[in-house]
């Protein structure tokens, strides 16, 4: 009688997983540092990453002397006067921004983040190279998209959720002005983002995210300091720190939802980050700012959008604004 065979997979894997969760010093999750010290200087994509080095090359008190890589992100460690520094790009995206600000928390022992990039200009004010520092970011595309009423011609069909969500609103907007008067574009009602964090029972609604008041005011005292930014020898940059910008999974093109982004968020720039990397920091603690310098009127043009025209010169001139807050640290 042959012996029965014996499938030994099962019983190597369970003694492989016995050995290793019977050590109890294995633990789980990121690293805690209890030492921090790291500025994260950030970007979005290369133009920016471009004019970020260019100045570290050329200024004697930046170096960088270590990179790392993980899960295709290039992380960059050096120092700027003698202070550590962490740099790196998140690619284009809200999903990029929070993976890779979410791996530097998890990775580095980063105490505050400066972020700086291109954006397009809301407000009609502004123009290629003018460099915007917002207060509050908030998500243009955190949305509902509802059918239209059979019967009645521009009404649409809301959910239960968001009709109690627009009447909660109302409520939050006698203790915080910033919280938005939201109208609907088209099928489009904006909502707020659910978040949670340490020291939250469940989510909750949060309708924008603020930048930290102490790099607010030393972007403010580095634009007193700064000198005048040349825009391809056609104008020198304006400077403003304060106001709403808004980000969204979208490259706005469209004259009229850049509109109505200016009427609903009050906003003066629009981009792809911001609002993400501002989460992030929010929920793990971590003081921030963002610099975003105008390459365009979004969808202000009559034809193929041409961003791309300023997008260095207008990195350039972010990126002299950041350094000259850091020198205010």
């Amino acid at each position: 009688m042959k012996r029965p065979k014996l499938n030994i997979c099962p019983l190597i894997i369970l003694l492989i997983f016995v050995g290793c969760s019977s050590k109890k010093s294995l633990n789980y999750g990121p690293q805690s540092f209890y030492q921090k010290g790291f500025t994260a200087i950030v970007v979005a994509y290369e133009p920016e990453m471009l004019a970020l080095l260019e100045t570290i090359e050329a200024n004697p008190t930046a170096k960088i002397f270590d990179e790392y890589t993980f899960k295709g992100i290039k992380y960059r460690l050096g120092t700027y006067n003698e202070r550590p520094i962490l740099i790196f790009a998140t690619g284009i995206s809200i999903a990029n921004a929070a993976m890779s600000m979410q791996m530097a928390f998890d990775y580095f022992p980063v105490d505050q983040v400066v972020y700086m990039g291109i954006a397009g200009a809301v407000n009609p004010k502004w123009q290629p190279g003018d460099v915007i520092v917002p207060e509050r970011w908030y998500y243009h595309d955190e949305s509902v998209y509802s059918n239209p009423k059979p019967k009645n011609d521009g009404e649409y069909i809301l959910p239960e959720f968001y009709i109690s969500f627009l009447e909660d609103r109302k409520k939050r907007q006698v203790d915080d002005p910033h919280i938005p008067d939201y109208k609907p574009f088209r099928f489009i009602h904006p909502d707020d983002v659910l978040i949670i964090k340490d020291g939250m029972e469940e989510p909750s609604a949060k309708a924008y995210f603020a930048a930290t008041p102490r790099l607010l005011e030393a972007a403010r005292a580095a634009i007193e300091a700064l000198p005048p930014q040349s825009i391809i020898g056609e104008r020198f940059s304006k400077f403003s720190v304060g106001g709403n910008g808004v980000t969204g999974s979208v490259f706005v093109d469209n004259r009229n939802y850049r509109k109505w982004t200016r009427e609903v968020f009050n906003a003066e720039v629009t981009e792809m980050e911001s609002a993400a990397v501002g989460q992030v920091c929010e929920i793990n603690e971590v003081d921030w700012v963002i610099i975003r310098s105008i390459s365009d009127l979004a969808g202000g043009q009559e034809g193929v959008n041409v961003e791309h025209i300023y997008d260095v010169e207008a990195s350039r001139a972010a990126a002299a604004l950041l350094f000259a807050l850091l020198d205010e640290l």
